[in-house]
């Protein structure tokens, strides 16, 4: 099993891009609290994201949407406590950034108060504004496109997007868009393998896949599903770590090792 890296310095934007660019798999997982913060950031866990997942993972919401941004700031200000190298991302949760001004306010307290080093947004050609306005205040952003849970309500459920050609042109337009706006960083969820590799290919900026097959630049899973402690059954794009693993710690090098190895995801992981 790979040792942690020496170099504890902070990950930066630019740090990501040269990831890309030198072909580094980026390993990244959600976190929403002090103590699993700090053992991902020992286990060189490149993106550490506070998710709105907490709604669901922590919370036992049925979807992300009742989160509020005083709670996202909460646990981003305890994850961010317990990390030295991981690049700290938050998201914006549902109906923080309906509008740029609005926007800039949710984020500069993300950033302030909760300690983040990026947000995240989800939606397509639509949030190119509200991208711009971040960018232009100087806050790195990471964009979110195929499947949406903020947006459950409107497409019915959680299922693949992009599989028609139309759709998935229409997302590599979205992509681009968002990218030229200021997008530093872009999540693709629920997409068939083959438009992963295309958005990777076709963007400048890192593209971290869930549900994405393989070829994307880096993956992401919620930590909980990882771990396996999730209630249900799990989305098909979800490995249990913890099955072969002898700690917590172990599952997590794992997970790391597969990422940046290409072991994870296989074919059986993708659409």
């Amino acid at each position: 099993m790979e040792t942690a890296t020496t170099d504890r310095k902070p990950l930066t934007v630019g740090r990501l891009q040269g990831m890309k660019a030198s072909r580094e798999v980026i390993a990244c997982l959600t976190a929403y609290d002090y103590s699993f913060a700090r053992l991902l950031d020992e286990a060189d866990v490149d993106v550490v994201l506070v998710g709105d997942s907490l709604g669901m993972v922590v919370q036992g919401r049925e979807t992300t949407l009742p989160v509020t941004l005083d709670e996202v700031i909460y646990h981003t200000r305890c994850v961010s406590a317990g990390t030295e190298r991981s690049l700290v991302m938050a998201d914006m949760p549902f109906m923080s950034y309906p509008d740029p001004a609005t926007a800039l306010t949710s984020a500069g307290r993300l950033i302030k108060e909760g300690g983040a080093s990026m947000v995240k947004l989800e939606g397509a050609g639509d949030q190119v504004a509200i991208v711009d306005a971040l960018a232009g205040a100087g806050i790195p952003v990471c964009a979110h496109l195929g499947l949406q849970p903020q947006l459950i309500h409107k497409i019915g459920g959680y299922r693949v997007q992009g599989r028609e050609d139309v759709a998935a042109q229409a997302m590599v337009e979205d992509a681009l868009s968002l990218e030229a706006a200021g997008a530093d960083l872009l999540i693709v969820e629920c997409v068939p393998a083959v438009l992963g590799e295309r958005l990777a290919s076709e963007l400048r900026i890192p593209v971290i896949g869930i549900g994405a097959g393989s070829r994307c630049d880096g993956q992401i899973l919620v930590l909980q599903d990882m771990l396996g402690i999730t209630p249900g059954r799990p989305p098909r794009f979800v490995r249990d770590f913890m099955a072969d693993a002898s700690s917590i710690p172990d599952a997590v090098a794992q997970y790391v090792a597969a990422v940046r190895h290409g072991d994870f995801p296989t074919p059986a992981h993708s659409f």
